[in-house]
């Protein structure tokens, strides 16, 4: 065994897999998980574990995994993380705890991702499940929204004795990770059900098809349904435009749109009449993990896909292996080049887009270099359909709706970032809806903090 390098993780083959939309990535075996487990090196001050926003204690569960204690692994995990599972396949752990991981100095880190998914596919399959807490405080806390973020504050308020109800705009619970990511990447019926349930299984209770500012307002919440603090974890489900011409034509989506038809409304599948449009050659706009989903997807729908980036792919915000993976996949990418309009027929259909080749100029003020157009170098490309993965922003329905609620000129809602508290007094928030669009990790890191808040808050009341 060469302990500098990872132990390999099996995986579809590419020409397969971009046919059917069953998991990539097919994990570590038992054998392979606790050979993994033998390359950490068991730091004492361990700066893995202030690479990751739940502060997992990370040599204690992998030093629990290469002595084969599975369930004693999940144990550990349990106690900082509501959805390892999820996290173990969708986190950026290349550049969160396995960057700061002392075994990639020499070589490469240890998959901490990779053995973090083991100990929870292994738990779920073993029927192992976290313990309740029996005693409760007589308080009650309402959640908005069944995200990351709102799980993730929910479990931990629940284990802590508290009686909490998240409330849920669409028809099943689990947000981004239910209507964004898609199955390939993350599967819906075992993976996510299994630790939306898992949450539930501490004491949370989920309403479905509740939209707070129009079912109900948060004021109601606190003034007449006896809540004694709400925590936001609504997202940022609102999509971004690039104000083009054409951009209002058929056979123009927002990836939010794509990635929700397929994913949460089933289109991908035969037995279900979710309609989506089927694409001979589609244009992805953007460079993120969401546009590489929703280019996966489409490829997987039978389309030709191109990925159109205006920068280069040195810049690409997202996961290198999300980007491996569509490349191995077949997906072009037409890089630093940008849309200036999208051609429509008679019809109002799409039938083509015209663009424009950039080059980088000077760092802007994300300290990124800057894309400028370059004259005379117009193109068209020939497509009829495209997605717009431009990035969200929070649906400003809850702030419209919450009298002394404030939020900054993105309309995200303003928050402590370290204990989650709003202007309002009782109402806390975290993730997306405070941030704007970022990662899984981060938005339960927030509903993490956000949790010990409102029990900080409710204790001195």
């Amino acid at each position: 065994m060469d302990v500098l390098k990872k132990v390999p993780v099996r995986e579809q083959d590419p020409k397969v897999r971009a046919a059917n939309f069953e998991e990539v990535c097919l994990g570590y075996n038992i054998e392979e998980a606790r050979e993994e487990a033998s390359r950490c090196l068991k730091c004492k001050n361990a700066k893995c574990i202030a690479g990751c926003p739940v502060s997992i204690d990370i040599p204690g569960f992998i030093r629990e995994v290469e002595e084969g204690n599975i369930e004693e692994a999940s144990k550990v995990i349990g106690k900082y993380s509501a959805l390892p599972a999820v996290c173990g396949r969708v986190c950026p752990q290349e550049s969160q705890c396995e960057e700061r991981c002392i075994r990639g100095i020499k070589g490469e880190p240890v998959s901490i991702g990779k053995l973090e998914r083991f100990v929870a596919d292994w738990s779920r399959e073993h029927g192992i499940k976290p313990e309740a807490n029996p005693n409760k405080n007589g308080k009650k806390v309402a959640v908005i929204g069944s995200g990351p973020a709102g799980l993730t504050c929910a479990g931990d308020l629940a284990k802590m004795g508290y009686d909490v109800t998240i409330f849920e705009a669409l028809h099943e619970p689990g947000g981004v990770l239910v209507y964004g990511i898609p199955e390939f990447r993350l599967p819906k019926d075992t993976v996510v059900k299994t630790e939306i349930d898992n949450v539930i299984s501490l004491g949370v209770k989920i309403e479905t098809n509740v939209v707070i500012g129009k079912s109900t307002t948060i004021e109601e919440l606190l003034t007449e349904e006896g809540f004694d603090a709400v925590f936001i974890g609504s997202g940022a489900g609102l999509p971004k435009f690039m104000g083009i011409p054409g951009e209002n034509a058929n056979g123009v989506f927002s990836a939010n749109e794509y990635l929700t038809r397929s994913n949460l409304m089933k289109a991908s599948r035969d037995d279900y009449d979710t309609p989506l449009i089927a694409s001979n050659k589609v244009a992805v706009i953007g460079g993120g993990n969401v546009a590489m989903d929703a280019a996966r997807t489409a490829l997987r729908l039978g389309a030709e896909v191109h990925i159109v980036y205006r920068r280069s792919e040195e810049e690409l915000p997202a996961r290198v292996e999300e980007v491996h993976h569509a490349k191995e996949e077949g997906i072009i990418f037409d890089l630093l080049a940008n849309p200036k309009e999208i051609l429509v027929d008679e019809n109002g259909w799409v039938k083509g887009m015209r663009c424009i080749k950039m080059a980088l100029g000077e760092p802007d003020e994300s300290g990124r270099r800057r894309p400028v157009e370059v004259e005379g170098s117009e193109f068209t490309l020939d497509v009829d359909t495209v997605i717009m993965s431009l990035g969200t922003s929070p649906n400003p329905l809850i702030s419209s709706t919450t009298p002394g609620l404030e939020t900054n000129r993105w309309k995200c809602i303003v928050a402590d970032e370290e204990n989650g508290m709003t202007s309002k007094e009782g109402v806390f928030a975290g993730g997306d809806a405070v941030t704007g669009a970022a990662t899984v990790i981060l938005a339960m890191g927030a509903g993490k903090a956000a949790a010990k808040g409102i029990d900080e808050y409710l204790s001195n009341k």
